[in-house]
């Protein structure tokens, strides 16, 4: 074959020549995107997360959570997606979370074992799915906090000639579960009794201590909660009752939870990806900013109209961003550029402080300011390295609210 032909036959992404829609579209429908696309030839707006950051912050929990001899069972509530979990898996997880049965069903079809339901089974469908999961997964272990749920999940074992493992969820951050102390020991001792459960251990999420501001505040604050998970464990182990399992903790609170002697399992999520609410909650050594780990995941949007020097409007409005947070997207790489909503379908750049000109047409990357509830926005993320597209995933998980 000659060069001419050998060249005309290239991916254009190869060759500098820009790809038409028609091709583009062709390949982000069969996936087959690695060396093929770039960044530049995305429809936005478009969820993207970046796979060298990514990998960097996987790495860097799980080898600090190895180096403290605590398991790692990372939230699968932030991410919703089986490409994701089976990386953790892979990093030396032992199982991932999910908030809702329906997130773990997607999960334990996609492969995921080891997983913990960090919320109660309660309603008759619910139990009938999490035994119909446990008879997939019997590692799978569901979280309760009423002796009337565990008698109900117990019975619904029984009748599919199942065992069940629970675990009784302690209420340390005035949400879900039952009060630590003789009430959660007095739960465990009703369902040690039913012969179809199987007391894993405790679960124990102290949400609020992720985001409290500043390092000394919030480790004071998760050591108080953790602790009266700790002292739980201690009342059940004196009452002859095994219970080797602690699990909880937060990527706020990692490198607080990990050192408390009682916590075996820290159970992180948003560290994958970040986002500008933990961004401000302040780091161990770094002042005022979590720096810990890095913004992977962002919104790319374009700039498609310049109405005057002082704004331009880009593609990503309401629709784009999670808007559950006080503070706007940030455009880390346009310094002095403020983002402002304006309409389900727009959002406002203010130019009047910015450093460098901003351009119709020009892509522009956007920091999200809580990233759970953005990922559930999109289907698909796009998984990049540099400025070349590498693979996109499937938000598996996604409205998997059930």
């Amino acid at each position: 074959m000659s060069r001419r032909l050998i060249l005309s036959a290239a991916p254009a992404i190869l060759t500098g020549a820009p790809r038409t829609w028609s091709e583009v579209e062709k390949l982000l429908a069969s996936g087959n995107v690695k060396g093929k696309l770039a960044k530049a030839d995305l429809p936005t707006p478009a969820l993207i997360v970046d796979l060298d950051m990514l990998e960097s912050n996987l790495t860097k929990m799980a080898s600090y959570l190895k180096a403290q001899g605590r398991a790692f069972r990372p939230h699968a509530k932030s991410h919703k997606c089986a490409e994701i979990a089976h990386r953790c898996l892979k990093a030396g997880a032992v199982g991932a979370c999910a908030a809702k049965i329906g997130e773990a069903e997607v999960l334990s079809d996609k492969g995921v074992g080891g997983l913990l339901l960090t919320t109660a089974m309660v309603g008759k469908h619910r139990i009938e799915r999490a035994v119909r999961l446990a008879s997939k997964r019997p590692d799978t272990i569901f979280s309760v906090d009423n002796v009337q749920n565990a008698s109900d999940l117990n019975d619904a074992a029984r009748v599919a000639g199942k065992k069940l493992r629970v675990a009784v969820d302690l209420n340390v951050s005035n949400r879900t579960g039952i009060t630590p102390g003789e009430p959660a020991v007095g739960l465990v001792e009703q369902m040690t009794k039913l012969s179809n459960l199987q007391f894993a251990g405790i679960q124990s999420y102290a949400g609020f201590a992720a985001h409290i501001h500043g390092f000394e505040a919030r480790k004071k604050g998760s050591e108080e909660a953790m602790g009266r998970a700790v002292e739980t464990r201690r009342m059940l182990e004196k009452k002859g009752i095994a219970c080797n399992w602690l699990s909880g903790g937060s990527t706020g609170t990692y490198n607080i939870d990990s050192h408390i002697d009682g916590v075996t399992e820290i159970q992180p999520g948003s560290f994958l990806f970040m986002d500008i609410e933990y961004n401000r909650i302040g780091g161990k050594d770094t002042g005022e900013v979590y720096k810990d780990f890095q913004n992977s995941l962002k919104v790319l949007a374009t700039v498609y109209s310049k109405p005057t020097d002082e704004f331009v409007i880009i593609d990503a409005g309401l629709k784009a961003f999670a808007t559950d947070k006080p503070f706007a997207p940030e455009a880390r790489d346009l310094p002095g550029v403020k983002y402002g909503y304006a309409g389900d379908e727009h959002g406002k750049l203010d130019l009047r402080s910015a450093t460098k000109a901003v351009n119709l047409g020009d892509r522009v990357e956007l920091v999200v300011p809580h990233c759970d509830p953005n990922v559930n926005l999109y289907d698909k993320m796009i998984a990049v390295r540099g400025e070349q597209v590498e693979a996109i995933w499937t938000i598996d998980a996604r409205g998997k609210l059930q």
